[in-house]
């Protein structure tokens, strides 16, 4: 099983503990994931609000190496999975807009390959099994609050991945390595993405309620599978927790890193060190050692 594998710029930077999770995973899976060469920024969160040829090109670039490949694409990062599959769908519906976008590039796109996230790729049934049998050490104890946020299943006409209002392919994934997903009512609620920086009160807010929501449900973690989400879920933790009168302190992690510790792949407790809120809480909780923050 190989794949056409798009970094993009967060887990080249913010979310390398997202790539080096979700390459360890997959080594472990035997999934072979190739770096698409020379690749480009896909344009999220901006490009789509500022200029509808530039928002499809940039992905359009993408897609034409990774079909010189001849492989489909994997695409962690929530965003840029959501950027690059809408331009894929759009391109493919739209045989005017594809000749025009085409003509500016050197690698065109015909609508030979398909974008995949990292999610839809590892919560196949028989990658789900490879996981199972792959299992080292069960999660028993932890009770994760699987957070999908608003890009990875929105808009479901694009996207044709799980259920937009109630997704359940991470829950899955969280069951089969023996983990205890808690039902609640946030899963799929925005936490303010890009306006972490600019408007960073908003997001706040946004995750106060995310976090509050998790616990009173008890849940004793968030997973996700959005950088974006990934950063407004610890950084504001102390905000939100001032905001609300509330002590919201949890550990957050990406599914891939999960997935990986209870495979125990080589090098998969190294990603925890650069986590901006302790993560050893939930690992006692699971019986593993602890991990020494970065300061």
């Amino acid at each position: 099983m190989n794949y056409a594998y798009f970094p993009g710029c967060s887990l080249e930077s913010t979310a390398k503990e997202f790539h080096h999770s979700t390459t360890l995973v997959a080594s472990a899976l035997g999934i072979e994931l190739q770096e698409i060469p020379d690749w480009n920024c896909c344009g999220a969160t901006s490009a789509h609000n500022l200029d509808h040829d530039l928002s499809i090109s940039l992905p359009a670039r993408n897609l034409g190496i990774a079909e010189r490949m001849k492989m489909d694409v994997v695409a962690p990062c929530a965003a840029c999975y959501n950027r690059m599959r809408s331009a894929e769908v759009e391109l493919k519906s739209n045989a005017t807009l594809r000749d025009d976008i085409n003509s500016k590039l050197e690698k065109k796109f015909t609508g030979q390959v398909t974008v995949l996230s990292a999610l839809e790729v590892f919560t196949q049934p028989d990658v789900l099994q490879k996981v199972s049998e792959n299992i080292r050490k069960p999660l028993s104890g932890l009770k994760p609050a699987c957070y999908y946020g608003c890009l990875l299943v929105r808009p479901p006409k694009v996207m044709g991945f799980d259920d937009a209002e109630e997704p359940m392919s991470m829950d899955k994934a969280m069951q089969t390595v023996g983990a205890e997903p808690v039902d609640w009512f946030f899963k799929n609620e925005c936490c303010g993405a890009s306006f972490g920086i600019s408007k960073s009160s908003i997001v706040a807010e946004l995750t106060g309620k995310i976090i509050s929501n998790a616990k009173q449900h008890g849940a004793n973690c968030i997973v996700t599978a959005c950088p974006l989400c990934m950063t407004n879920l610890e950084m504001r933790q102390a905000a939100a927790g001032k905001l609300r009168g509330e002590n919201l302190t949890m550990p957050i992690f990406f599914f891939t890193e999960l997935l990986g510790l209870a495979m125990e792949a080589p090098g998969i407790k190294k990603c925890f060190a650069s986590h901006l809120v302790d993560v050893n809480p939930a690992l006692d909780l699971i019986g593993r050692e602890p991990v020494e923050v970065e300061s």
